[in-house]
């Protein structure tokens, strides 16, 4: 057996004690752990014992390091063991951290996931679909993610979706409604919007005729297509110009609405 000669506290970390077997140095532990076993001058040790006293050392390692990393936020379960894992934390020890954190209530998925719903319900405009892709990456279960979600009512999304329209219908003025249309249907679908909500907002949208002025579109885009086929004459000019503003989405009764302009101008 070895004995414990000498017991001296690490200089730069204070909640650490160096222990030193036969004179010579053999490991370090946490406060906790020095408490936990004991440990003195002039105490015997064997191999059992050293084994024991290292492997509940590491655990407290992990287990500070998990608490530091929950410090900075709230973390899911899945978030901790990976980071434990980048720390080269073996898995039965990171399953003593992740159980003892979870007992404490450290570690909650289903206070987490509620959490990051209200979070990205009130600072972005995200929709449901993107929200529950997110929170899956981070491994919270199905169950938690439906239910922490039914909080994201559909009224709530038409909101936020409107309010997503209302900006792209701005930005976005110069466009033909067909072509507007099929942009922001993109555009919520990305954000993670169903069908269901995106027909809402497009119908309320068109009952307030949201979208710009069609022939002041046209004439936008039409102008830009003047500079494009002004090499073109006559017939084939006004085919070209037809085929251009068809294709950005606008309807043939308006297209010839603008080329008469042109003629009479």
């Amino acid at each position: 057996m070895a004995v414990i000669t000498k017991i001296t506290t690490q200089q730069k970390n204070s909640d650490r004690y160096n222990v030193f077997l036969d004179e010579k140095f053999a490991f370090s532990v946490d406060a906790d752990i020095l408490i936990k076993f004991q440990l003195k001058k002039g105490m015997e040790l064997d191999a059992f014992s050293l084994t024991e006293i290292q492997y509940s050392d590491d655990i407290r390692k992990a287990y500070n390091a998990g608490i530091a990393y929950l410090a900075r936020r709230i973390r899911s379960e899945k978030e901790i063991r990976d980071y434990l894992a980048k720390k080269d934390v073996e898995a039965p020890i990171a399953n003593e951290v992740i159980h003892r954190l979870t007992s404490q209530n450290y570690l909650n998925d289903g206070e987490y996931a509620a959490a990051y719903v209200r979070t990205q319900m009130n600072t972005t405009d995200k929709g449901p679909d993107v929200i529950r892709m997110e929170l899956a990456e981070k491994g919270i279960q199905k169950e938690i993610i439906q239910d922490c979600l039914r909080e994201f009512t559909e009224e709530l999304q038409v909101e936020k979706a409107k309010g997503l329209a209302d900006k792209f219908f701005k930005k976005n003025a110069k466009d033909s409604f067909r072509i507007l249309k099929q942009k922001l249907e993109g555009l919520l679908l990305r954000k993670g919007y169903s069908f269901d909500v995106i027909q809402r907002v497009r119908a309320e949208s068109a009952q307030k005729g949201v979208g710009g002025d069609e022939l002041e579109a046209i004439r936008y885009q039409g102008e830009k297509l003047c500079r494009k086929y002004s090499h073109y004459t006559g017939y084939e000019y006004e085919q070209k110009m037809k085929q251009a503003l068809y294709r950005k989405g606008f309807t043939m009764d308006l297209i010839e609405k603008f080329l008469d302009e042109q003629k009479q101008s």
